[in-house]
């Protein structure tokens, strides 16, 4: 066998990686991850962890002051961090998504400008595609822009957004030429502390993931450069599809993290739990059921960590044909495992199970989001088939 066959096994420095990230995680986020929850809360502590240890937005590359780290140990951050707070995981997982399209699509001005504040953890960036109206149907989206002199006014309203309020940076789609349907749609940057005419609806009342904010952006008469545009005009939906190529990868991780997390617990906890005059983990039936946790989970994981290597292939400029639909597939996969791993970890608690007491049930509640955001699971099987089928 040859010494140079592909592999998308985590390298001896990926490992290193995971330990020293579970190690802040569990020191320096998972303490205030029921606190978070609780009072719906922004976790400040995580951010403020992740900045200091370099970890919130691993994936900016060298030249712009970023870690330059590959996308396989990106997800291996994001994993950690779910691992015990979801909601903090969201930082270097939305840092990624806003940055994205720069990345592909953006010019050399753009990036020196917008990717060095984010490396250095002076701002966030978040992402603003999706509408009201214009959910599964993102073409569908009303967001005007306007072309005024040297520059772009756009007016419209962003719904779903994710860290909006506390991220600076958005990327924001918007209908550039109404006549052309999807290719009439151009990408922006935002910044909405020098920006004047951007505000933020109120924060959404969630079932999980309740301490990352969740808000309308709302653009009024917002007037930006023309060098803010992201690409040519009209490319604007073929970055955001392939921005989710990449992206959907970084929602596989999460609920990754989310799934171990419940497994870890619900390990621990039948260990000790007795019944019967012994530990329950000593029934067959509860050991079938992490068995098959397991089991699932590490499935899971390995596509997800195939399709990273396949993102970075593309991010180096190689043509991975199949990248779509691994990583759809990996998405939809780590989404359906991370439900159904923590529904079972509740069920194995019992009542202590469906009480805030015990994280299980706050793991549950955040496992449903990655099931639903950056396209839900439906979609996902819409874009598997389409690659199978064209």
């Amino acid at each position: 066998m040859s010494a140079d066959f592909p592999t998308y096994a985590p390298s001896e420095e990926h490992e290193l990686l995971r330990s020293s990230v579970r190690e802040l995680a569990e020191a320096k986020i998972a303490p205030f991850a029921a606190e978070v929850d609780e009072e719906s809360r922004f976790p400040q502590e995580a951010l403020d962890a992740l900045v200091a240890g370099d970890l919130h937005a691993v994936h900016v590359p060298e030249s712009y002051g970023g870690a330059g780290a590959d996308a396989l140990a990106t997800v291996v951050v994001i994993e950690e961090v779910a691992r015990v707070c979801a909601s903090s995981s969201l930082i270097p997982a939305v840092n990624k998504l806003g940055t994205v399209p720069v990345l592909l699509a953006g010019s050399e001005g753009l990036k020196e400008r917008f990717l060095g504040p984010v490396a250095r953890g002076e701002a966030m960036f978040s992402y603003a595609l999706s509408e009201a109206e214009a959910g599964s149907d993102a073409a569908g989206m009303k967001t005007r822009a306007v072309r005024e002199g040297d520059g772009w006014v756009l007016n419209g309203t962003k719904m779903w957004i994710t860290n909006a309020g506390v991220s600076r940076f958005y990327t924001v789609m918007a209908v550039t030429d109404p006549s052309a349907g999807a290719r009439g749609i151009s990408a922006f940057v935002v910044d909405s502390e020098q920006d004047a005419g951007v505000s933020f609806g109120p924060k959404e009342r969630k079932l999980g993931i309740k301490g990352s904010p969740t808000r309308q952006v709302v653009l009024e008469g917002v007037r930006v450069p023309a060098d803010r545009m992201i690409g040519a005009e009209g490319t604007g939906f073929k970055t955001a599809l392939a921005t989710l190529d990449h992206t959907r990868i970084t929602i596989a991780a999460q609920a990754l993290g989310i799934a171990q997390g419940a497994l870890d617990f619900a390990v621990g906890y039948v260990k000790q739990r007795r019944q019967f005059g012994k530990a329950i983990a000593d029934f067959q039936g509860v050991q079938f059921m992490l068995a098959d946790m397991a089991m699932r989970l590490e499935g899971a994981r390995q596509l997800t960590y195939h399709a990273a290597v396949k993102s970075e292939r593309a991010m180096a400029g190689e043509r991975v044909p199949d990248l779509t639909f691994v990583s759809s597939a990996c998405k939809a996969l780590a989404s359906d495992v991370a439900m159904d791993v923590t529904t079972d970890a509740v069920q194995l608690l019992g009542g202590y199970g469906y009480t805030r007491d015990f994280p299980v049930e706050r793991m549950m509640r955040d496992a449903k989001i990655t099931q639903i955001y950056e396209g839900t699971n439906q979609i996902q099987r819409m874009v598997m088939a389409r690659q199978l089928l064209k």
